[in-house]
Parts: structure tokens; sequence; C-alpha cells
């Protein structure tokens, strides 16, 4: 576990680094002080959905534990936290009436943040949308993007004076193709109908969300967390390759070209547009000026062309081998398409400056001894700084780097038996050790600071 000094003294001194979480995935007391039910809450009630219909009911009980999860963070050495506010803990019903225990809970949170020297990167949106939003069609409803602004206005008032930076949406990949096209996360939806709409939904909040940002706190750095896809060609066939370009068009530039062009591609106009309700003015609603933006990177994404589908963009996934590359959630460790992904992205859109929002492994190591010995994240992880380090020294303006994630948590769809935390929770108990790749990454952090 000795710190690498070599690939500590790759970054400058003012790079950033932290830790991440979302609010569902930690914060449990699902029902207390106020808040509603999430389309998570309901979702992971719905047999079939959840693994064991595991729920974020308790999580990590950080909404009680948040004072001692501060001091570990703190004690890691990191100089900044990315988490995400709960909607449905601010505005129970979406809109309407606020919940002031709600703004309550993330004052005392975001004033100890301060105390400890921790600087503050909330996520407006990490997938709780209120329930009773859902009723109004969810992120499919035009209004729903109307309910974020407001929901936008109400946390920057109270909460924005003290923020460092902060995030409209997380992952809007995840929200709309995840969510709805494919039915794995809430509220399950596969519809292409369902898709489109919430495509261009999602993209107008954000716009209007930065714009309501802004509106009270002008100065408030505003960005946005992208889950990009690295997309290879499966083979160098002349079909896998336009394949590949089809699916980054529908996976990445159905964001990135509204969001940093004020356009959509002419392809995803052809085959999603009549579905989109895409009016006048939009578009430049949607491309407000952005401050950074935020990039989660996992794993590649490998395609092939697809004849039989009747869908755009006719490109099927390829699912890689089985064999020690691959994480336990089964995901491929690619970290040259964390590089490759960066300078793509700065060579297609004029972007601004670029945080690695999110980053890390799924490894479920326990503990032996008291001890979680978990290597293979280590290993992940000094890859993927290298990686960063690379695409920083070939001029991708990557200003810093948020380790997912804090500790185990929920993780959506697949319960609690996914554990990507470099602090590892007994969910019985909630007793939190640190595994060796929080004490490597205190140890990175430490030489870091030596270095300069």
């Amino acid at each position: 576990m000795a710190p690498n000094k070599e690939l500590a003294q790759r970054f400058p001194k003012d790079f950033l680094f932290g830790v991440a979480t979302a609010a569902y995935q930690i914060e449990g007391a699902a029902s207390e002080d106020g808040r509603k039910p999430s389309i998570w809450d309901a979702f992971s009630r719905m047999p079939g959905r959840v693994f064991q219909q595991h729920s974020g009911d308790v999580a990590c009980d950080h909404y009680h534990l948040w004072e001692s999860d501060l001091d570990m963070i703190q004690a890691l050495g990191v100089d900044a936290y990315r988490f995400s506010i709960a909607w449905p803990r601010i505005l129970p019903d979406g809109r309407g009436a606020v919940n002031e225990k709600g703004l309550d809970f993330y004052d005392r949170l975001i004033d100890a943040m301060v105390e400890r020297g921790l600087k503050v990167y909330p996520t407006l949106y990490h997938w709780d949308l209120p329930l009773m939003l859902a009723g109004d069609g969810g992120w499919t409803a035009r209004s729903t993007a109307e309910a974020f602004a407001d929901y936008a206005d109400i946390v920057v008032r109270r909460l924005g004076d003290r923020m460092d930076a902060l995030a409209t949406v997380n992952e809007p990949w995840c929200i709309c193709h995840l969510s709805h096209l494919y039915g794995i996360h809430a509220p399950g939806e596969k519809s292409t109908e369902a898709f489109a709409a919430a495509v261009h939904t999602l993209n107008l909040a954000h716009g209007l969300g930065v714009q309501a940002a802004r509106a009270v706190r002008p100065d408030l750095p505003m960005g946005i967390v992208i889950n990009a896809h690295s997309v290879y060609p499966a083979s160098e066939t002349a079909e896998a390759r336009a394949a590949a370009e089809r699916a980054f068009e529908f996976n990445n530039g159905i964001f990135f070209s509204p969001v940093f062009q004020g356009t959509y591609h002419p392809d995803i106009l052809s085959a999603f547009g009549d579905r989109m309700d895409i009016r006048d003015g939009d578009l430049d609603t949607i491309s407000q000026p952005l401050d950074w933006w935020g990039l989660n990177y996992y794993t590649p994404m490998r395609v092939a062309h697809d004849p039989e589908a009747a869908d755009y963009p006719q490109a099927r996934t390829v699912p890689p081998e089985p064999g020690p590359d691959l994480t336990d959630i089964g995901w491929e460790v690619y970290e040259t398409g964390l590089s490759d992904l960066m300078k793509d992205l700065y060579a297609r859109y004029r972007l601004p400056d670029c945080y690695i929002t999110e980053n890390g492994a799924c490894y479920n190591d326990g503990p032996e001894d008291g001890v979680i010995d978990d290597q293979r994240r280590i290993d992940y992880l000094e890859k993927h700084f290298g990686a960063i380090a690379d695409a920083r020294e070939a001029g991708v303006p990557v200003k810093g780097y948020f380790l997912w994630s804090l500790m185990d948590n929920f993780e959506w769809a697949e319960g609690y038996r996914m554990r990507f935390g470099i602090v590892h929770v007994d969910y019985d108990t909630q007793v939190r050790t640190l595994k060796n790749s929080a004490l490597w990454y205190r140890g990175l952090l430490e030489a870091h600071k030596e270095t300069r």
C-alpha cells in the first residue's frame, strides 16, 4: 500500500481530490422529518426490480451518522466531498410546500463540511424524483423540468452561499436510457416514446436549473455530470466502426450536443424528434454556458452493427469475456477508455474545465481479521489515475477527481450485494471499516501534498 509518489507528482498542486456519494444510496431515514417517497422508494418495493427487494430505507444511516462520516472524510485527507441533495426532503410532493427540516439537514451538513475544511460539491438530482411527480408523468412530462427549476431556486437560496460548485443532474444516460428505455432503473419503463420524451425533459430541466441557480447566485460555478460512454467498435470492419459512431451519438451526443452546442444531431431528430416536444427557445435554454462539467467513467462500451434492430442506433453491445479484467459487477477494466474518451470529447465539443466526478470499482472483498484487502481496487485506481494524468498531459483540462464511493452503499438495482466503497459498511451494525484502498488513497494524497 505504499503511496505511489511518481503518480502523485503527475498532478498539479491545485488538483482537487475528493470522494463522492448520493443521497438515496447512503442517507436512509426515508420517512423521517417530512421526507416523502421517491420513485426509488416505490420501485424497490416492486418484486423483481431490486435484488431481494433491498431499499434505501436505512442504507448507511448517514442521516443520523453524518457527523462521524464527515470526520472520516476529513481523516482521509481529501479536499472536497461530492454528495447529492434529496429532492423529496426539500419538496416532499415535488413542488409546493417546502420542508424546512429537509433544508435544515443540509444546512448542518454543509456548515460542518466548511468547519472541517472540505469543499462543497453538491448535485441537485441523483435519481430520487419525488413520487408525486411520477403521477404527472415524471421525466416524460415537461412540467417536471419546471418543477426542477423551482427546486433549484429553493436550494440555492438557502444553501448556495457555501457551495464551491453545483451540478444540476447526475448521469442523464441512466435517467433516460436505463430508466425509460431498458427498464432497469426506476421507474422501470421500456418505451421508446417515454425515452424520447425523458431525454428532452431532462435536458430542459438542466438548462432551467442553471438559469434558476444563477438568478439567485450568478457567481456559483454551475455544471452537469454525464456518464459518457467510451465507445469502441467490436471489430475493425466498416460496419462496426459506423455502428460505434451511431452508438456514440445515441449514448453521448444526445446530451452533449444540446447542452454544449444547442443542437440535436440530425440522426437523433430523425429517430426521436417527433416524440421529444421540442419548442421554440428550448435549445437556447438547454445550452446555457457552463463553468465546468463532470465525467463519470467506469468501463468501456464495445459495439457491433445490429442489422436486426428496428430502432436507431442499430448497434448491439458486445459483453466482455469472463476473466481477471472484470470487476465483481462484471464490468471490464480498461483505463485507456478514460483517457481516450476525454480526448475524443474535447476534440468533438467546446467544453469547459472537467472534473472526474465518479470513478471506482466494485469488488466485494470482506473483512478478514479486521482487514479488508481490496488490492484489485487499488490496482484499478492506480491505472485510472494514470489515464487521467495521460489525458491532462495531452491537454485535457481535468481539474479534480472524486472517487466513487466513500463507502459501500445501496447500489440501485443491485441492492447491497455490490460494494464500491473504499470504506466497508456492516449493514447490520453500521460499523465503518477503512479498506486497504482507503489507506492507499490517503497515502496518495499525503504524497501529493509532500511533493508540492
